[in-house]
C-alpha cells in the first residue's frame, strides 16, 4: 500500500499519492544516515529507504498505537523521550497536521537532533480530513519553509509531489472510495478493480501528455538541516 506497483494501480486508493510519497523519499532518504528517529513511525514503511545505521520509530501514546503501531517508544506528544543530541537524522512522515502546535514538536526536533543533523518531513497539502478529529492543518511550501526556517532550520530541497492531472484523479478515487466501502473486504476489492483501476490507468496516461501544475499538487516534501 506504501509502495505500489503494477499491482497497487489495480487495487490501490491512494495510489498515486503513495507512489508520490515513496519516490521522493527513496531519493531523499539517503540523507537518512546514523541514529534515525521516525516520528510517527505507524509500521514503518519507509525504513528500507533510509542509510541508518540505527532506525528508532515514536508513536504517540495510546491503546490503539500500542496495538497496531511498529513503534519502538511511545510519548505523551509533547517532549521527546531522549536526551539532548541523541539523533543524526529525523524523519516526520504525514503528521505535521495532526499536531495542533507544530512549533513545539519543531523545538522537540531540533533540541534531540546533532549540530547539523538532517530533518525529511513531508505534509499532504490537497487531501482530505482524516484520523479525525486530530486533523488540524494543511500546508503550502511556503508555509512549511517558513515555519521550519523560525525554528532554526536550514532548507535543503522542498519538493512538490504530484503536481499534475493526477491531482483530479486521486481526489477523485478517494471520494470513490469512500462512498462504495462496505463492511465486506473482498466486496471492496471488486469495487476498487471495477471503479478506481481505471481512473488510475487513464490518469498516469493522461499526466504523460498534459503539463504540469506548481501550485496544484498532494504533497510537500522538504529535506532541511538543523543550524
Amino acid at each position: 500500500m506504501f509502495h505500489p506497483g503494477i499491482l497497487g494501480l489495480f487495487i490501490n486508493p491512494y495510489y498515486f499519492a503513495r507512489k508520490g510519497l515513496a519516490i521522493h523519499i527513496r531519493e531523499l532518504g539517503s540523507h537518512m544516515t546514523g541514529k534515525t528517529l521516525d516520528i510517527g513511525c505507524g509500521t514503518k514503511p519507509y525504513e528500507k529507504l533510509c542509510r541508518s545505521s540505527q532506525y528508532i520509530g515514536l508513536e504517540l501514546d495510546s491503546k490503539e498505537n500500542r496495538a497496531t503501531k511498529s513503534a519502538d517508544f511511545f510519548y505523551d506528544g509533547h517532549r521527546i523521550p531522549f536526551e539532548d543530541l541523541h539523533f543524526d537524522s529525523v524523519m516526520v512522515n504525514q503528521v505535521l497536521e495532526h499536531v495542533f502546535h507544530p512549533k513545539e514538536l519543531l523545538i522537540e526536533i531540533r533540541r534531540i537532533l546533532k549540530p547539523g543533523g538532517k530533518l525529511l518531513i513531508s505534509v499532504p497539502f490537497v487531501w482530505n480530513e482524516h484520523e479525525e478529529p486530530r486533523d488540524f492543518a494543511r500546508y503550502s511550501s511556503y508555509g512549511l519553509k517558513y515555519l521550519l526556517r523560525n525554528q532554526g532550520f536550514e532548507i535543503m530541497e522542498s519538493r512538490k509531489s504530484v503536481n499534475d492531472i493526477r491531482v483530479i484523479f486521486q481526489l477523485f478515487n478517494l471520494f470513490l472510495n469512500q462512498k462504495m466501502k462496505t463492511a465486506d473486504g473482498r466486496l471492496n476489492l471488486l469495487l476498487r478493480i471495477l471503479f478506481l483501476s481505471p481512473m488510475n490507468i487513464l490518469g498516469e496516461l493522461l499526466a504523460k501528455i498534459t503539463p504540469r501544475c506548481e501550485n496544484l499538487y498532494l504533497d510537500n516534501i522538504l529535506l532541511a538541516r538543523k543550524l
